[in-house]
């Protein structure tokens, strides 16, 4: 049976639980996914369940999303370093909704001069914002075929009778059932046996689906969080990544050799070490293989920053 299904992949971030309003929750780690469906239009939601105390839980869930609705209950130094996140993921498309009496004024101060700046600023009326969010996902237009395609993965366990099943989100092309997959950065193949998208079974998943695959001849514990399962040749990895350094407008402290941070990307937060830095170029040794496609951006962030975790961003 063929079905054409369009999926958006939105994050909601300043006020943990908002999405309960809106979607059918799912799974939870330290992000929160919920689900919506209007007919054969399905929208994925996730929250930064564990922010702010880890600032990994606002990068997931930050960069998973297409769509940001941004619920400001206090201007404090979280929204702060949010804005600042999502500056630096460069995500321009989203909602603020003001709640607590914070006016338009309050939340100009902090955003000019960066992507929310252009974000629209919303009354707090959930049937509303529930109309807008299935009207984006409605709008979304099928993708090209295409014969090679990734999936990142976010969660992954072993299901009994089935074997590994691996959670995750298209990030670029389309998948197929039965399409060998390298599981990036290691050397394990896997192969899909069964696509599943909303609980729903399908031949191909493309690129902004959020999908669960059945894989063969490789185990869940092969697999982790940021694992790329890709048939495409152009995907790479390395272990030292170097590149001007486009730091965050507040970012004030000097890149200092033998700094620790943590380079990120998709779902990918691995630790690694500053080996060298001169005005805005830096040279960074990191802990496993990071894996990318040429023209990609990484985040840095700095867990021991404070207030501001977040540092700027390097083009692979």
């Amino acid at each position: 049976m063929l079905h054409v299904m369009t999926n958006l992949n939105i994050a909601v971030l300043g006020s943990i639980g908002y999405s309960r309003e809106l979607g059918k929750k799912g799974t939870e780690s330290d992000i929160t996914l919920y689900n919506m469906k209007r007919g054969e239009t399905t929208v994925t939601i996730v929250e930064a369940s564990k922010y702010p105390e880890k600032i990994q839980s606002l990068f997931y869930a930050a960069g998973f999303g297409d769509f940001i609705i941004l619920v400001v209950d206090e201007i404090n130094a979280s929204f702060g370093e949010t804005v600042l996140m999502l500056d630096c993921l460069g995500k321009k498309e989203g909602i603020i909704i003001p709640r607590n009496y914070i006016t338009e004024e309050q939340i100009g101060r902090f955003i000019i001069g960066t992507v929310v700046e252009g974000y629209e600023l919303l009354e707090e009326n959930l049937p509303m914002l529930r109309d807008i969010i299935m009207g984006k996902a409605e709008a979304l237009v099928k993708g090209e075929d295409s014969p090679t395609g990734g999936v990142v993965i976010d969660h992954y366990f072993n299901v009994k009778g089935i074997g590994t099943v691996a959670l995750g989100v298209v990030r670029f092309g389309q998948i197929h059932r039965h399409d060998k997959l390298s599981a990036h950065p290691s050397d394990k193949m896997a192969q899909i046996r069964s696509i599943q998208r909303h609980d729903t079974d399908f031949e191909t998943a493309e690129k902004g689906n959020r999908v669960g695959l059945a894989l063969k001849n490789i185990e869940s514990s092969e697999l982790d969080r940021g694992t790329l399962l890709s048939n495409d040749t152009s995907v790479k990895q390395t272990a030292m990544i170097e590149g001007q350094l486009e730091l965050v407008k507040y970012w004030t402290k000097p890149m200092e050799k033998g700094m620790s941070i943590h380079m990120c990307k998709d779902m990918q937060f691995i630790a690694g070490t500053v080996e060298e830095s001169s005005k805005r170029t830096v040279r960074v040794s990191i802990q496993k293989p990071f894996v990318y496609k040429e023209g990609d951006m990484a985040t840095m962030l700095y867990l021991n920053g404070g207030n501001l975790r977040v540092v700027g961003s390097i083009k692979l």
